[in-house]
């Protein structure tokens, strides 16, 4: 047993790993000399809304990045453009980066200075966020918030220590965009890895509708809205809506306004995990790394390894139970924070959520299968230790494991390491989760996103909130810039910064306010946010 090099960890089955990597640079400035820029332009951004809260650029942040340190610059660049992408045997005209999908992978280490072009050969604006990432402000990429959005033709250039090793997810954070192929792996590296394994497999997980039958995100979000539809084009993952349409019977709605494509709105769901619905769409395939099930990705091994996965749920409508038929699955990490280790036979990742786990592989050809939670179908990889004298599994595979034991992610404790100390919240926020399925008007409180939001905290506080599901679907909760502890009623929760609340549930996090700035919360189910299911999360000055 040995801990892998560099240069085995590169050898994955996303082909692309180095596919955006330019030369490494020597300098350790990680400040920006005028704060984001787009090439020719040096101007800080300052968004609209109430005084006396720490703008993206401000002193504050720049003071915390400083703290961060400056290591070695990792240089990529990646170009959002218009691609015909292959599936695996079915072609496709969508956006992607560097036209791919997933996007190339992007390795760096602990304490490296991540230096992303990201160019925008789209016909409309674009952002990147690096999603899980604590990170300063104005590098964040949300759109009217810590950044305007990149013009068509622009460049713009991200530069941020990044800190903390783990498995994010780079993604737009403009409109529906990510229902497309805009997002790709973020793999950072922890320079004193405590874990020893021979191989690493990154996976992710996608539900995919762009280019199929005529349907793009944009169309799926007006069949959805009852009774008419908004230009959801370039706003930040939501323009902010609320619907005034009367409360209908469950099960019932007003057909929607013409709308290019097949009927894409998913009827009598229903998933025992998620305690209702699974959800509203209704994707006609689900991919792992990229592929579809009649072609899956291939990772090849040997019998007896220790591989490490890194899972990843980049799907923007859709929860998967994942398993490795079998293996039992060792959790290590969840949202790139590590947990004492649990056994496991399958996982539930919602949308944004990552999980590491380790499995010591058996000898023969064994199907990884992710079920997509309340909906038909599933996405579909392959490992093997054999050299290819056994017959892949069939498209239809279902291993026994995905009906076994499933370890919830807030029944995962934190490593010491990264525990949360026990202290007194500072300052308390309860927000009421709010919509339906029949007007599908998400918000919070009742109100749609709105950039001038702010629900104020200080720097050094200890915040407690509370989020309370009064809504009849289950909602992945993001926190940019952050990481918080599911609080249990008896011990500090793992780390996260994504969590699903389930219906009539509410969920109660943990979190330091020690990254000054304007930061995101809102629901990672793309037309739950792009609906209005955002707020804002502000630092007095």
């Amino acid at each position: 047993m040995y801990k892998p090099s560099r240069r085995t960890l590169l050898r994955t089955p996303i082909a692309a790993a180095g596919a955006g990597f330019l030369a490494s640079c020597t300098s350790s400035d990680s400040e920006p000399s005028s704060g984001p820029q787009r090439a020719g332009d040096g101007e800080k951004f300052v968004p609209a809304g109430p005084k006396g809260y720490v703008n993206p650029s401000d002193p504050e942040v720049l003071a915390a990045e400083r703290k961060r340190g400056a290591g070695r610059v990792r240089t990529f660049r990646f170009t959002a453009e218009e691609a015909k992408l292959d599936l695996g045997g079915r072609s496709v005209r969508t956006w992607a980066y560097n036209e791919e999908v997933p996007g190339p992978l992007v390795r760096v280490t602990a304490g490296d200075v991540l230096d992303l072009t990201l160019a925008n050969r789209l016909p409309t604006t674009t952002t990147l966020h690096s999603h899980g990432v604590r990170l300063r402000c104005d590098m964040d990429g949300v759109p009217d918030l810590t950044q305007r959005a990149i013009r068509s033709g622009d460049d713009f250039r991200y530069r941020f220590t990044v800190a903390h090793p783990g498995t994010y997810l780079l993604h737009s954070h403009v409109g529906m965009q990510p229902d497309r192929a805009l997002y790709a792996p973020l793999v950072v590296e922890d320079p004193r890895e405590p874990l020893s394994y021979d191989k690493e497999w990154v996976v992710m997980l996608d539900d995919w509708l762009d280019g199929v039958e005529g349907s793009t995100p944009d169309n799926v979000l007006e069949q959805l809205k009852p009774g008419g539809s908004m230009d959801m084009g370039g706003m930040a993952m939501g323009p902010g809506h609320h619907s005034a349409a009367p409360s209908r019977p469950a099960g019932s709605r007003t057909p929607a306004r013409k709308s290019s494509g097949p009927d894409r709105v998913l009827r009598d769901s229903h998933s025992r995990m998620l305690h209702g619905e699974g959800g509203s769409v209704a994707y006609p395939y689900y991919l792992v790394n990229g592929r579809l099930p009649g072609n899956p990705s291939v990772f090849r091994c040997r019998p007896g390894d220790r591989v490490r996965l890194r899972i990843i749920n980049a799907g923007s409508e859709t929860a998967f139970r994942v398993a490795l038929g079998g293996h039992k699955m060792t959790v290590t990490h969840t949202d790139g924070y590590p947990v004492k280790h649990k056994q496991t036979d399958a996982l539930l990742v919602g949308m944004a959520e990552r999980y590491d786990v380790l499995v010591t592989v058996g000898d023969g050809v064994f199907p990884l299968v992710a079920l997509p939670e309340g909906k038909k179908g599933k996405a579909l990889a392959v490992l093997r230790t054999d050299k290819g004298n056994r017959n892949l599994p069939p498209a239809d595979v279902r291993p026994h494991e995905l009906d076994g034991n499933t370890v919830p992610a807030r029944r995962l404790l934190p490593a010491d390491s990264v525990a949360l100390r026990e202290r007194d919240p500072d300052r308390e926020l309860r927000i009421r989760i709010t919509g339906s399925m029949q007007n599908f008007d998400w918000g919070f409180d009742h109100k749609a996103y709105s950039a001038q939001q702010r629900h104020p905290v200080r720097a050094g506080e200890r915040v407690r909130l509370t989020l309370i599901n009064a809504t009849s679907m289950w909602h992945p909760m993001h926190l940019h810039g952050h990481t918080f502890s599911v609080t249990g009623l008896d011990s500090v929760g793992a780390r996260k910064d994504t969590a699903l609340v389930l219906p009539h549930r509410k969920l109660v996090i943990d979190f330091d306010a020690d990254n000054p700035g304007l930061w995101m919360l809102h629901c990672h189910n793309q037309y739950h946010s792009e609906s209005g299911m955002m707020t804002v999360l502000g630092y007095k000055k």
